[in-house]
């Protein structure tokens, strides 16, 4: 094992923790300025964050490189729109108590892109990988048949979104950073004029006299960019497969903090379900280790 690979074991590991345990931690603490508020901010400073790391790293040529070819621009914008999705319910999620089922969709979310990558992109897929998404596929159906309530809908959301984000990304050859920026440029209208109807109608928490509280929101944005330039960091050094093994890392602080700091209610139902799904993860992650 060469020192670049340990370096992006590292790298993809400290990104994946600090997306399991620092962003909840944060995200939770200051969801009193509510769901809605919290998503513009994080979509305003990730662009805003993004924008300066792009004039650091002189990408800006790159960027307009990217935004010449019309192909690029359409599958960002729905990217775009399906991360908005991503954060928006992802953050509800955290508002509303419900970390644990957040932590279902992250769960099953590479074996959903496994899914999604032999449907659009004929990939081959062995017995075990299989049956690791047939397992995933009856858990969503084992608690939607026993009980539609505990069905984790903020979970599923957030787990398909993420995957068909990935899905079109792929479609794409662009830098992550610089994708993500023209991506965020896209919702920006959106955030802007949610801003501003908060704003009018004074139930903005972001104000000029409370500079502390100002500056504590506008962490919303390195929060966001910080963990991605990890790990994508981490990728390259070591690869997809043993990365994509280390991203359970996210999930795991997700249900861990969720159930044991944050006390959230964890029926047996679900406890069934997420069984399923840990049998389903065990699966792929050997064989995918078998692969590498």
């Amino acid at each position: 094992m060469n020192n670049e690979f340990k370096k992006g074991l590292l790298l993809a590991g400290f990104g994946s923790f600090w997306w399991g345990f620092f962003g909840v931690i944060y995200f939770k603490y200051i969801a009193f300025i509510g769901h809605i508020e919290l998503v513009v901010h994080r979509c305003l400073w990730t662009t805003f964050t993004l924008m300066i790391t792009t004039y650091y790293f002189s990408k800006w040529n790159i960027f307009f490189k990217i935004i010449k070819v019309k192909s690029n621009l359409f599958y960002l914008f729905i990217s775009g729109i399906l991360i908005f999705i991503n954060w928006g319910v992802w953050i509800f999620a955290i508002a509303t108590d419900r970390i644990i089922d957040a932590s279902f969709g992250y769960f099953i979310m590479p074996i959903l892109s496994v899914m999604l990558g032999y449907i659009f992109f004929k990939e081959e897929l062995n017995k075990k990988r299989i049956f690791s998404i047939l397992l995933v596929l009856f858990s969503i159906l084992f608690l939607l048949l026993v009980s539609i309530k505990s069905l984790p809908w903020v979970g599923i959301i957030v787990a398909f979104s993420w995957s068909f984000y990935n899905l079109i990304r792929k479609k794409i050859n662009v830098d992550t950073d610089i994708g993500l920026l023209i991506e965020s440029l896209f919702i920006l209208p959106i955030a802007l004029t949610a801003f501003y109807v908060i704003t009018n109608n004074g139930y903005n928490d972001f104000q000029l006299s409370n500079p502390p509280m100002m500056l504590f929101i506008f962490l919303a944005g390195p929060m966001t960019v910080i963990p991605l330039f990890l790990y994508v960091r981490g990728v390259e050094l070591c690869g997809l497969g043993p990365a994509g093994m280390i991203f359970y890392i996210t999930p795991t602080f997700q249900f861990l903090l969720g159930y044991f700091y944050y006390n959230e209610p964890f029926s047996i139902t679900k406890l069934v379900s997420f069984i399923l799904i840990w049998i389903a993860v065990i699966i792929y992650l050997k064989d995918l280790n078998d692969a590498n």
